[in-house]
């Protein structure tokens, strides 16, 4: 036999937008109960403020640069200034506007301290609290890319709002003009202090200057050349040392001339002489003795060096050699002279040198006091030149007026139309705003609701199939007859069990829930009703022994029944009791007393059920919640089929899935979940699972056929399903 526990649970779909539209229909009394509380609110609030006017004056503000430099003096006050700069400077004239500088004033003039405690009936009012109350009822704005500013003010007089806005406007003009005025009279003050201060300095400093050169003997001559620390000493230093240098250079290069001929063999000095030192008779000499030794040369080729002209020849050569010889070392003397005589005159130099040297520091250490001065006297009579530049210039801006730093535009003027409350915007937007609250309050509950809604919620979270869907608000159909609108909820509920039963012999049959009044007797009740109808003999029992319901449906009584059998006071067919259906009948709780607890767990309940399994083709059992009662789990145990009636959204998820839990624990057959007081006008998903699409049908049906007597339901397809199962 299969159970719910090979029940595949389907995969979760994402949320359509149905399931939203879904939400806000179950929920339409919260939406609608929130938009009409934000909607009135609003509307209520709107029309009860008092209206405000608005009034704007426009102004052109420029930066000025009237205050008083202190560095680079006499390169004029004119400054460039980046985009960045400012656009701080207008923040910072923005917070100025609304500082209490400009806005004590304003109250002052337009006396709003009495105005205003006169309004709001408070006396007279203190400044900062006026000032607080002033400063919410201005806006500044700046308009884009200009230096234009609007100043709006706010008030339930058109009148007042003007004239705060002009008023605030003035006194920040008249700020702004006194405030360059002050700034330039103290620079001229401050300007011409350090005037005299700096004339007095250079007056000493003059005298200083003047006594020096007296004692240094400076004379006017070096002053108008330019002398500063050179004096005629060091200029005469300098090109005497030239002289040295060029002198030094000779010598050096006559020593390393002479020493590398010292060097040199003899015969390497005769061929190189001529290099350093050109003459004349020494090249002649050298040319013949060039001469007679080609001839030499020539002369062995044919005689023998006896021979007469040979030695005549070599005589010459020998004789040659020395007039060479003596004419290089004649030289070579004459380069010692020269060199001797260089460094001798390098030496002198040097001694004069270092001597004019020493003579040179001594008379510039001298005249050093002398020449700061002059400095420091020429560095003060640039910045008196300056200082008499500036301050002309200062004296000449300010002569001229300045009213361009603040310029009126538009002076405000009292408007017509107030621009607050917006009435119609106000409303528009309550009814935005509460609508939308009214949708987010809905699904916030929808959230915070964890009870079943749908099919999907049994299917995902229980894991067992839904039988059958019944709608809200339904009756007995023993009363209300096979023709009921409600009964095709229950005959779909009745062939869904057929099918999962499959075995004829699984004929006990019993309705459970987790809490009280999820309709599990109502469902068991018209459940029994409905096999009766298709001709099944059913016997219903009431085993909700401690608050048994079905004999008030019924109108019988209950005075004696499942109890007194139990107790084996009367017999089964006295404690049976016939309906008004003929192949149904009823068998009561009867009174509990109290020492007949547990008596469902007893060994003649068990025989109760065997008896009437045997004599009815279907037995139904109304039994009580159970989580409550343990008599739930023992029917639950003992019957052939049980059935959980979950009521739509009255319990939380978890409560519902625990008895389902507590049925499988006990060894329960659950054929499957019943969804009970589903309202099918609010929530469409069930639309098909009513019975209205059937019962309108069978109408229009009659009413083409031209019948007036209702049709009769086809119980046929029934009987054959049950005796097929």
């Amino acid at each position: 036999m299969e159970t719910t526990k090979n029940f595949e649970t389907p995969e979760e779909a994402k949320l359509h937008f149905l399931d939203y539209w879904r939400i806000i229909r179950v929920r339409k009394a919260v939406v609608l109960a929130v938009f009409l509380l934000v909607t009135i609110t609003t509307a209520l609030v709107t029309f009860i403020l008092p209206p405000t006017f608005a009034s704007t004056a426009r102004i052109s503000i420029q930066r000025d640069v009237t205050d008083i430099q202190s560095v680079n003096l006499g390169q004029g006050s004119s400054q460039s200034y980046s985009a960045y700069d400012f656009a701080f400077w207008i923040q910072t004239e923005f917070e100025k506007i609304q500082s209490k500088m400009i806005l004590y004033p304003v109250i002052t003039n337009l006396e709003l301290n009495v105005k205003w405690g006169e309004k709001y009936k408070e006396g007279a009012l203190r400044m900062d609290t006026t000032y607080s109350m002033l400063k919410g009822k201005i806006d500044i704005i700046q308009s884009p890319r200009t230096s234009l500013l609007e100043i709006k003010a706010y008030s339930d007089d058109a009148s007042e709002a003007a004239a705060i806005a002009n008023q605030i406007a003035d006194v920040y003009r008249q700020s702004r003009t006194n405030l360059w005025s002050e700034m330039s009279t103290r620079g001229l003050e401050a300007l011409n202090i350090e005037l005299v201060s700096q004339t007095t300095a250079i007056t000493n400093l003059q005298k200083h200057v003047e006594n020096l050169k007296t004692q240094l003997g400076i004379s006017d001559v070096e002053i108008q050349q330019g002398m500063s620390v050179a004096t005629v000493e060091s200029e005469a230093l300098r090109k005497q040392d030239a002289v040295r240098i060029e002198a030094r250079a000779e010598y050096e290069k006559l020593n390393t001339t002479y020493t590398q001929l010292t060097n040199y063999t003899r015969v390497e000095i005769k061929r190189s002489i001529l290099t350093v030192t050109p003459d004349q008779l020494l090249a002649l000499l050298l040319q013949q003795l060039s001469v007679e030794e080609g001839r030499l040369a020539q002369m062995t080729n044919s005689f023998s060096l006896d021979h007469p002209d040979v030695k005549g020849v070599r005589g010459t050569i020998g004789a040659l050699n020395n007039q060479v010889d003596e004419k290089v070392d004649g030289i070579m003397r004459g380069l010692k002279v020269n060199l001797d005589a260089k460094k001798a005159q390098v030496d002198t130099m040097t001694l004069e040198r270092d001597l004019a040297k020493t003579n040179d520091i001594a008379n510039a250490i001298a005249r050093a006091p002398y020449v700061q001065m002059k400095r420091e006297l020429e560095q003060l009579l640039l910045i008196r030149d300056k200082l008499k530049s500036r301050i002309l210039e200062e004296k000449v801006q300010a002569a001229i007026p300045k009213n361009g730093i603040v310029q009126f535009i538009d002076r405000a003027e009292p408007e017509l139309r107030p621009v607050k409350p917006k009435k119609i915007l106000n409303i528009m937007l309550g009814v935005v705003v509460g609508l939308a609250m009214g949708v987010g309050v809905a699904f916030f509950i929808e959230y915070l609701d964890t009870s079943v809604k749908t099919i999907d919620d049994v299917e995902r979270a229980m894991q067992a199939a839904v039988l059958g869907v019944i709608p809200q608000n339904v009756g007995y159909l023993i009363s209300e007859g096979a023709d009921s609108p409600h009964a095709e909820a229950y005959r779909v509920l009745r062939t869904n069990i057929l099918f999962a039963l499959k075995d004829p012999k699984l004929n006990t049959i019993t309705a459970v829930s987790a809490g009280a009044g999820e309709g599990k007797s109502t469902t068991i009740f018209n459940l029994a009703t409905v096999f009766a109808q298709n001709g099944s003999r059913v016997i219903i029992v009431d085993s909700d022994l401690r608050r048994p319901s079905l004999h008030k449906i019924l109108k019988v009584s209950n005075s004696v029944g499942l109890t007194n059998y139990l107790l084996k006071q009367n017999t089964l067919e006295e404690v049976i009791q016939t309906t008004p259906l003929a192949t149904f009948d009823f068998l009561p709780s009867g009174k509990l007393p109290s020492s007949s607890m547990g008596v469902l767990s007893s060994a003649q309940m068990k025989e109760l059920i065997r008896d009437l399994k045997r004599r009815y083709d279907y037995v139904f059992f109304d039994s009580p919640p159970i989580m409550g009662v343990s008599d739930a789990s023992i029917l639950a145990s003992e019957v052939d089929a049980v059935m959980q009636v979950v009521q739509y959204r009255r319990y939380p998820q978890p409560m519902t899935i625990r008895a389902k839990q507590m049925i499988e624990k006990v060894g329960g057959n659950l054929l499957g979940i019943v969804l009970n007081n589903i309202s099918m006008a609010s929530d469409e998903n069930y639309y098909y699972y009513s019975s209205g699409y059937y019962y309108d049908d069978e109408k229009n049906e009659e009413a083409e056929s031209g019948k007036s007597s209702s049709k009769k339901r086809p119980a046929k397809d029934d009987s054959d399903l049950e005796a097929k199962s």
